[in-house]
């Protein structure tokens, strides 16, 4: 039965782990869960990243192999709220860590936050708003 406290993992490929490393650790301050550490044949290279304790984990993949180009859209999101004011000091650290701030597609996004695209183009939102 899924419950507040159910485990979600959202999963996505990315062109370039390390570089999706630097955005989502050392930019946006997510820690490190798990990673492959070595190459295995016929797997996918991953990087999952999220709040340590918490029930949710983001999970980047690569497969050297057979790799897949990101195909992100302008409503493809990964939203967090903040609850405070997005701070120009997270916003610059998401930037020197590889992402670029856009225009969102809803401006509703633009009214509450702030939109950083991830090295790979997918869209982090910091909304200043509670859930």
């Amino acid at each position: 039965m899924i419950d507040p406290k159910t485990h979600v993992r959202i999963a996505r490929p990315s062109r370039d782990l390390a570089a999706a490393e630097r955005f989502y650790v050392d930019g946006l301050g997510l820690a490190v869960l798990w990673r492959t550490t070595e190459r295995v044949p016929g797997e996918h290279d991953l990087l999952m990243v999220g709040p340590s304790g918490g029930s949710w984990h983001f999970e980047l993949t690569r497969d050297p192999e057979r790799p897949l180009t990101p195909t992100p859209t302008v409503d493809d999101l990964f939203v967090v709220y903040l609850g405070e004011p997005v701070t120009d000091d997270l916003t610059d650290r998401l930037i020197s860590s590889g992402g670029t701030r856009v225009t969102a597609h809803n401006p509703y996004w633009d009214q509450h936050g702030v939109t950083v695209a991830d090295p790979d183009g997918y869209r982090l939102v910091l909304c200043a708003r509670s859930w």
